[in-house]
C-alpha cells in the first residue's frame, strides 16, 4: 500500500476521537471499512499504532511518534491550502473579529502568535476560561467564536450541531516529582507507587477531570492519601513541587523547572485530548482551517522541546 495523505488523515481522526467507530462516524465511513483501513494502515508501518481497551483505542508509543509525524505533514498542507487562497488578497474572514476562548493550554501563545502572522488584519480577542463545559456554554450563547478545549478517551466533548469540533491532539499525561523524591531515579513510575504521596490536583473541568485520575487510582489499587485542589498557575505550581509539598499529574509540554523532575507513568494510564471547538455560523472553514494549523504547529513546537516526552515516544 502507498501511504497518501487521506491515511494521515484517517490515523489523526482515529487518535482525536479515542474510538475506531466514532471517527468512521466522523469521516462518513462505516466501522468495518474504518477497521480495515487501519488494519492495512498498520501493515505498512509493520506494527500496530493503536492499543485497544474497553474505552476505546489509544495510541501505542510508536503510535504516538507516527501521529506527530502525520499531524506536521497535514499542517502544512494546509498551510500551504491556505497562503494559496490568499495570495489574492485579504479575505474577508482576515477582516473580522475572532472572539477566542482557552482553557488551561500551553498551546494558546504560540497559536496567537501564529494567527498574527498568517492573518495580519484579523482582531483578536482572547479570554482565559477554565472549564471546557463553560467554554462550550459560552459558544452556545454565540459569546465566544472559537476556543482550545479539553477532553478524554471516552468521555468526548458534548455540544450542540451549532458547534464542531477538531482535535488537535491526543497525549499522554506525565506525573511532576520533586528533584530529591524517592523514585527520581526511576525511567518510569507506576501509578500505584505514588500511593502515600500528597497530589496537587487542579479543580473540576466540566469534561472529566479529575474523574479520570481517581478512575486511574482505583484501577491501580488505591485511593489517594492527600489531595490539594489547586488551580495557581504552573510557575507556582513547580515551586510548590520543587519544595516537597506534592506530586502532581502534568502535560506532557511542561517545562520543568530546577529542583522538579517529570516522568512517563508505567502503562499510561492518563491521556488528555486538546481540541479546538467553534461555532459553525461564525468561523468559516477556512478559517477553522487556519485555526487548526495554528494551533497544531504550536503544539509541534512546544513537544519538540519537551525531553521527557521525547524519551517516552522514543522507547519500543
Amino acid at each position: 500500500m502507498e501511504l497518501e495523505l487521506r491515511h494521515l488523515r484517517v490515523l489523526c481522526a482515529i487518535a482525536d476521537a479515542g474510538s475506531v467507530s466514532r471517527a468512521a462516524a466522523g469521516l462518513g465511513y462505516t466501522q468495518p471499512a474504518m477497521s480495515t483501513q487501519l488494519r492495512r494502515i498498520e501493515q505498512h508501518f509493520g506494527e500496530a499504532l493503536f492499543e485497544r481497551n474497553p474505552r476505546g483505542v489509544e495510541p501505542t508509543r510508536y503510535g504516538a511518534e507516527v501521529l506527530s509525524r502525520a499531524r506536521d505533514v497535514l499542517a502544512r498542507m494546509d498551510a500551504i491550502g491556505g497562503r494559496a487562497a490568499g495570495e489574492s488578497g485579504p479575505s474577508a474572514e482576515a477582516r473580522r473579529t475572532l472572539r477566542l476562548g482557552a482553557t488551561n493550554s500551553p498551546v494558546l501563545p504560540g497559536l496567537v502568535s501564529r494567527l498574527r502572522g498568517r492573518l495580519p488584519e484579523l482582531v483578536l480577542k482572547v479570554s482565559s476560561v477554565y472549564a471546557s463545559t463553560d467554554i462550550v456554554e459560552l459558544l452556545e450563547r454565540d459569546e465566544l467564536d472559537a476556543a482550545v478545549a479539553v477532553d478524554y478517551p471516552g468521555l468526548d466533548l458534548r455540544h450542540s450541531e451549532e458547534v464542531r469540533h477538531r482535535g488537535i491532539v491526543t497525549e499522554p499525561s506525565f506525573v511532576a516529582l520533586p528533584a530529591r523524591h524517592r523514585l527520581r531515579h526511576r525511567t518510569e513510575i507506576e501509578l500505584a507507587e505514588l500511593a502515600e504521596d500528597a497530589w496537587f490536583l487542579t479543580p473540576d473541568d466540566g469534561a472529566g477531570w479529575p474523574g479520570v485520575f481517581y478512575s486511574a487510582c482505583e484501577e491501580a489499587g488505591f485511593s489517594p492519601a492527600t489531595v490539594h485542589e489547586f488551580l495557581g498557575d504552573q510557575l507556582q505550581l513547580q515551586h510548590m513541587i520543587a519544595e516537597g509539598l506534592g506530586v502532581s499529574v502534568v502535560q506532557a509540554t511542561l517545562r520543568p523547572v530546577p529542583g522538579v523532575v517529570v516522568k512517563p507513568l508505567a502503562g499510561t494510564p492518563l491521556w488528555c485530548r486538546y481540541l479546538l471547538a467553534w461555532r459553525s455560523g461564525s468561523v468559516p472553514d477556512g478559517l477553522a482551517e487556519t485555526l487548526h494549523g495554528a494551533a497544531t504547529a504550536s503544539y509541534r513546537e512546544l513537544i519538540a522541546q519537551a525531553a521527557h516526552f521525547q524519551t517516552w515516544a522514543g522507547r519500543g
